[in-house]
């Protein structure tokens, strides 16, 4: 089987792409860096310009599968420019797969997509699952739906179409965990806003395993990518300062001197999003890293 990624590079890419090959799934991922381009059988890069309309059409040649996770990080400050970046990095490069599939031969019969968890709204007490159908107001959120819509258009194409809903990737170098363990290391950590904030969480290596799962066992629809325990954001400040042997002492830090210092993309650390993963559990995938113990157990 041979598939083809993008945001091959990025932190999930980078863990995909190892399994895949350790599988014995031979990768075409698309770059559009020229100087990042390899060339071996199991493992070829390819050319494209999203926003010039630009890709090398034979990155899709004997392709089964497209799994797409390009786009700009979150985790960065949302100016008003960034917030287009955001959303046209998913959308324009989601579209350009499209025609290019659209427009020539092809052997692609399965499209996964990455997404977000940021679509539920935010909330103490729901369980979210996949068929809810309440969408969260807010600038992630419009993102999210706008991504799906995307995904689904391959649908018309007679592909199978899965869309993986991603919550906190927890990694030791990339994401969100660097910058959270940072300030407990040394010894000024405390939990964000009111701490009740339930917050979806998932090893590197499990979600990885997930896009994995979803196409070695050829399943179509939404599927949430989030560990079987999530945490508030006080109980992951406690067991991260736990790990690190490091005290807690400090007051919660105020939501609003985190919109101060962050502005609107404070969002992804006050909201609330407590996310079920029963889902996939059901299609027979199996955690490696239930527990936030035994992830930063791993991790750390």
């Amino acid at each position: 089987m041979r598939v083809l990624v993008t945001g091959a590079t990025g932190l999930i890419g980078k863990e995909l792409v190892k399994q895949c090959l350790k599988h014995q799934i031979k990768v075409n991922y698309l770059t559009t860096s020229k100087n990042k381009i390899e060339e071996k059988d199991n493992y070829k890069g390819f050319y494209w310009n999203p926003r010039q309309g630009e890709i090398d059409i034979n990155a899709i040649r004997g392709v089964h599968a497209i799994i797409h996770l390009a786009g700009a990080t979150i985790a960065k400050r949302w100016t008003s420019d960034y917030k287009t970046e955001i959303l046209e990095s998913r959308v324009l490069t989601g579209n350009l797969l499209f025609n290019t599939l659209h427009k020539n031969e092809h052997t692609v019969k399965h499209f996964i997509s990455s997404s977000g968890v940021n679509v539920y709204p935010s909330d103490y007490n729901e369980l979210y699952r996949e068929d809810f159908k309440g969408i969260d107001n807010s600038f992630l959120g419009n993102v999210v739906v706008s991504w799906e819509e995307v995904a689904d258009k391959f649908n018309h194409l007679n592909l199978k179409v899965s869309k993986i809903r991603t919550g906190m990737v927890l990694d030791k170098e990339e994401g969100a965990l660097p910058q959270i363990i940072k300030p407990i290391k040394f010894g000024v950590g405390a939990a964000l806003g009111s701490g009740k904030q339930w917050q979806s969480w998932i090893h590197i290596k499990d979600i990885a395993g997930i896009y994995l799962h979803v196409l070695t066992s050829n399943l179509e629809g939404t599927f949430n990518a989030v560990a079987p325990e999530p945490v508030t954001n006080s109980e992951m400040t406690k067991v991260l300062a736990k790990h690190l042997n490091k005290p807690l002492f400090l007051p919660n830090i105020p939501e609003f001197a985190l919109k101060l210092i962050l502005g609107e993309m404070a969002t992804l650390l006050t909201s609330s999003q407590k996310v079920s993963s029963q889902k996939i559990e059901k299609t027979g995938f199996t955690f490696d890293y239930p527990t936030l113990n035994k992830a930063i157990q791993d991790i750390l």
